[in-house]
């Protein structure tokens, strides 16, 4: 099969099922898998799924609920610094998570899964502890801690964990990715609620970052147990990377995919970071507002769910550059935020949404990859490029916020971004198509 007969396919299950193929190929020439663990079943296959889960929940999950650092570091703990320089915090963690993916996901490929999950585990609940110990008023210690040795531990699971996928499933890869991803929004519903209860009662910001630490590290040592590989990836060396650049160079829906994506990433944190901040200066009961962001990713739990099986009926290319548009449009809809109903109805419309679209993130990396030994290396350079936006959405929003809180420009200018995103890929669907 090759490269352009993969890319020019009309249907997301047609899609499938060459890959499908593709992976029986592949493993001819490695060394048989028991009966006991079949494709697209089987108790490993399920459980390596849910450890998954778990690690999503607690790596993805928990960034997003960096609001409720960015809202009591901004009036509590680091109150000598702007609200732009404080989200510098969640979004260096954000990007070292996606970058890191260059190196894991090389790694992945050359068989080194379980040493990824296991040091980044550890990192992950180090930075966690450690965090603890953090004063009020010392920027740099949080920085480094949160920002850089979270992120990079984060980064180390991601992407392996998201590919492992493929070494169990086929038939029902996107359906299985979208339950996996569902981790993330279900996570940052968890420890949002978690973590404002702890930081504002009794037990207090030392307290509340030691119990956070202990609860993720316990989640993470689970998922740890219940990983399990397939021998699909380790039986001969991978492509170098050198090789793999190439070929990614040269296909053009990949770029526009990478560039979509990137673009999309420095609008699609800024509700994320900033609506419980937005709700409580607008005069949102405070009690509330800590609960906006709870609400949002409760949505985004029923918007990843549900997008593997919506994608099977309208495409994966369909339904991400309509979920891309639909984030742009309530971003910039924030600007009317003013009451406690506006909250709950654009926590809920972008938490689903945006669901939608952090899902099909994935699904459409493996579609673009017509050989599975490279998914690692393939992952690793979209989310490297991606990370890029993830890294400007915090600091960018929160320089044209300004310490006078200006809602209007920040919102229009997060929003026109996922415009422009979602017209990049409406090209890149034109050109698939065009190519068949």
């Amino acid at each position: 099969m090759t490269q352009s007969e993969v890319r020019n396919e009309p249907t997301t299950n047609e899609k499938l099922d060459d890959l499908e193929e593709l992976g029986r190929k592949q493993s001819e020439s490695s060394p048989p898998c028991s009966e006991s663990d079949p494709m697209d079943r089987g108790r490993r296959a399920w459980a390596t799924a849910f450890g998954c889960f778990l690690v999503q929940f607690c790596g993805y999950g928990y960034i997003n609920s960096f609001g409720v650092y960015q809202d009591f570091y901004t009036r509590i703990y680091l109150t000598n610094q702007a609200p732009s320089t404080i989200s510098w915090i969640g979004a260096l963690t954000s990007f070292l998570a996606a970058n890191t993916t260059l190196i894991s996901g090389l790694l992945y490929d050359r068989g080194w899964f379980y040493q990824l999950m296991i040091v980044g585990s550890s990192l992950q609940s180090l930075s966690l502890f450690m965090l603890s110990f953090a004063k009020p008023g010392q920027f740099y210690f949080v920085f480094m801690i949160q920002g850089v040795l979270s992120g990079i531990g984060m980064g180390l699971m991601y992407g392996p964990s998201m590919a492992v996928i493929s070494q169990h499933f086929s038939k029902r890869r996107t359906l299985v990715m979208s339950f996996v991803a569902s981790g993330t929004p279900l996570g940052a519903i968890v420890h949002p609620m978690m973590l404002n209860h702890l930081f504002h009662g009794t037990v207090g910001f030392t307290g509340g970052v030691r119990v956070s630490a202990g609860f993720v590290s316990a989640l993470l040592l689970i998922a740890c147990l219940s990983m399990r590989t397939r021998a699909l990836t380790t039986s001969k060396p991978t492509a170098s990377y050198s090789v793999v650049a190439r070929k990614c160079s040269r296909e053009v829906p990949f770029i526009l995919m990478t560039a979509g994506i990137t673009l999309c990433q420095i609008g699609f944190f800024y509700p994320v970071f900033y609506l419980q901040l937005d709700s409580i200066k607008h005069g949102v009961d405070v009690h509330f507002s800590f609960y906006s962001l709870v609400i949002l990713n409760a949505a985004a739990v029923i918007g990843r769910c549900t997008a593997g099986i919506i994608a099977s009926y309208t495409g994966l290319l369909n339904l991400t550059i309509a979920s891309t548009f639909a984030c742009g449009a309530l971003i910039i809809s924030m600007i009317a935020l003013s009451q406690m109903s506006g909250v709950i109805v654009i926590a809920v419309t972008y938490g689903y949404v945006s669901g939608v679209f952090v899902s099909m993130s994935v699904p459409l990396v493996t579609m673009l990859t017509p050989n599975l030994s490279e998914l690692g290396v393939r992952m690793g350079f979209c989310f490297g490029f991606t990370a890029f936006g993830s890294a400007l959405s915090g600091p960018v929003s929160g320089a044209l916020l300004s310490s006078q809180y200006r809602w209007l420009i920040p919102s229009l200018f997060c929003g026109i971004i996922c415009f422009v995103a979602s017209l990049i890929f409406v090209v890149m669907r034109l050109i698939i198509y065009r190519q068949r």
